[in-house]
């Protein structure tokens, strides 16, 4: 179904007992954040919550909106995520007609594709402007925004549609950029150097143009959505939710800038950025899981603020997986799958794991026909739009189920060979990557995990079965053999490969390498095949805490260390005198002092 707004899509959540109504009194500042990071970790990632009584502010809270598979596929109006892609294909697969029979088949189609445009209503119909306040009367303080972190430089609005012109106004951009609060008149546009809102600022800023801005918060579920997806240049993405919602998306002409916004949103800030105007935004406790560097960003001037009668703020947080957004993210994994297949048909299936936080690590199978192909494969993905910012392809045969970790990890460690599966690359990456050396650019990794075929490297050779008949060493044998070994864990996993996981407690610079080396000489450890090197606080019986920091803070060419047919990969946090020349960012934690706070409240907010 087509939500007409979001309080359609709470009734549903209601309906459906997705929704918690929590009546206690809490406080924007960290409170929120520490409540709903508990319930987002929940199995299948809890309930959304609906806050009614918060400190400072009339407006309720509604956050974890999107945070399950199943209030994902509610938002987006279906049953099966699957089933958006499928629509996708037919459009991509319509073939010419020939005849006048064809033609009138496709007549439904084509009536059907009539209704995704966005359409103008006027503002008789807008919901969102049936309260204005204008100039002196803006304040941004009756909004109750969250700061979500201790170390966040300030509050943040974290799930607004940013709306913004080119500079010759013939492309509209939609994206989700964080806004931190610096007054009640003003915020800081935090959009990334790769990002068309950026690349619009800058249009602006060497023409020294005043660039007008909108952003929507609470739009119907869809809209919200698109403003997420990684659509490529000049693609409107309320075209996008109008195709999902198969109805447009009434759109209403804003007060004070020449700019049209989803008329049945729950609140609608207007205003403008002077290029030549730049201000200190960050840090900010980001997807990533760890606090994003702070940095110069324009800055979001505010000449109206528009809402309903009775607005409700909607918003998330971001932090270590899993949290909301990686709901958001599958969606978006799922529903351009076929788009990508248009460019690279052999593609079959793909994954992007919650430990890789979207741009560190993405899983494909393939339709393997020749030498190669799978380096050809991720050489294209990282050419790809926001593909590109990928750190680690994973490439394996088409009957291989992308999504079973399970399966994926025994195929590493049966079949891998180092020197012919490994396949290193360079190219940019997401601002938000510490892991190399240096800011936006740094290596890659491709593992293809593929059957070789004839006239590849390896076709024909038997797979190995032999297994190393040495003994495992005990833990206490290695923390006594290594002083600087916190804790270690060899994976009890039935594969050809065995693999420690060894927690580090770095001091000094070149520790982890030093460790690697004395490893390797050491005969009483030859048994272990591979050792992934991790800081010393991390937690090694979890396997997703340790992917998640793999994937984090991995820069191939410099951490992976070959010893014959042995693996060792140094994934610690680097020094500026290791050759690191970023600033290495903190984890995110909550302070001891809101947990307290949170438990006391916990059992009088969610009783029956």
């Amino acid at each position: 179904m087509a939500y007409p707004s979001l309080r359609e899509f709470i009734d549903r959540l209601e309906f459906e007992n997705e929704l918690i109504r929590i009546r206690e009194q809490v406080s924007p500042i960290l409170e929120i954040s520490e409540i709903t990071d508990r319930v987002s970790k929940q199995t299948g990632g809890g309930k959304a919550l609906l806050f009614e009584n918060v400190e400072g502010s009339s407006m309720p809270v509604l956050i974890n909106a999107f945070g399950s598979q199943k209030r994902m596929n509610a938002a987006l109006g279906v049953h099966d995520i699957e089933e958006i892609p499928k629509r996708i294909e037919r459009y991509l697969k319509i073939q010419p007609p020939t005849t006048l029979l064809e033609k009138a088949k496709l007549l439904p189609m084509l009536f059907q594709a009539v209704q995704f445009p966005p359409k103008l209503v006027g503002s008789t119909k807008a919901a969102c402007q049936e309260v204005v306040h204008l100039n002196g009367n803006v304040n941004l303080d009756l909004i109750p925004i969250l700061q979500c972190w201790p170390q966040d430089a300030g509050r943040f609005i974290t799930l607004p549609i940013v709306i913004n012109r080119s500079v010759d106004r013939k492309v509209k951009n939609v994206g989700l950029y964080r806004m931190q609060i610096y007054d009640s008149k003003t915020t800081g546009m935090h959009w990334h150097i790769h990002k068309d809102g950026s690349h619009f600022f800058h249009e602006y800023q060497k023409q020294n143009k005043i660039m007008e801005v909108a952003v929507a918060i609470g739009a119907d579920p869809a809209s919200c959505y698109a403003a997420s997806a990684p659509l490529p240049y000049g693609i409107d993405e309320f075209l996008l939710a109008g195709f999902i919602r198969e109805k447009s998306v009434p759109l209403v002409k804003c007060k004070t800038v020449d700019l049209e916004v989803p008329a049945n949103a729950e609140i609608v800030l207007e205003g403008f950025i002077d290029p030549s105007e730049m201000r200190l935004e960050g840090p900010f406790g980001d997807h990533t899981g760890y606090y994003s560097q702070d940095g110069d960003y324009p800055v979001f001037h505010l000449t109206a603020i528009t809402h309903r009668k009775d607005p409700i703020y909607l918003t998330t947080i971001v932090g270590k997986p899993p949290q909301e957004d990686f709901y958001l993210g599958r969606a978006t994994e799922r529903i351009f799958l076929p788009l990508m297949r248009t460019q690279l048909p052999e593609i079959v299936d793909m994954d992007m794991p919650v430990e890789g936080v979207f741009h560190n690590c993405v899983i494909v199978s393939i339709d393997k026909r020749y030498p190669m192909q799978s380096r050809r494969l991720m050489s294209a993905l990282w050419g790809l739009g926001q593909m590109s910012f990928v750190k680690t392809i994973i490439t394996v045969d088409s009957k291989i189920d992308v999504h079973n970790y399970h399966e994926l990890t025994k195929l590493i460690l049966d079949t891998i060979n180092f020197e012919r599966d490994l396949f290193f690359s360079e190219g940019v990456l997401d601002v938000l990557n510490h892991g190399s050396d240096n800011m936006l650019y740094g290596s890659k990794l491709g593992i293809d995990l593929t059957e070789k075929v004839k006239g590849e490297p390896g076709y024909g050779e038997n797979k190995s079965t032999a297994w190393n008949s040495s003994p495992f060493p005990s833990k206490e044998e290695a923390k006594n053999q290594f002083p600087d070994l916190k804790d270690c864990r060899i994976l009890d996993i039935n594969a050809q490969r065995s693999v420690m996981y060894a927690a580090l407690d770095k001091t000094r610079s070149h520790q982890g390498e030093e460790f690697i080396k004395t490893f390797f000489n050491d005969t009483k450890f030859s048994a272990i095949d591979i050792v992934i090197v991790l800081e010393g606080h991390v937690k090694l019986d979890d396997d997703s805490i340790v992917m998640w920091k793999f994937f984090n803070n991995l820069d191939p060419k410099r951490d992976f260390y070959f010893d014959g047919d042995r693996l060792a990969i140094d994934v610690t946090q680097k020094l500026k005198e290791e050759g690191y020349q970023q600033n290495w960012p903190e984890e995110i934690e909550m302070s001891e002092e809101i947990k307290t706070q949170v438990d006391k409240k916990w059992n009088s907010m969610f009783k029956e």
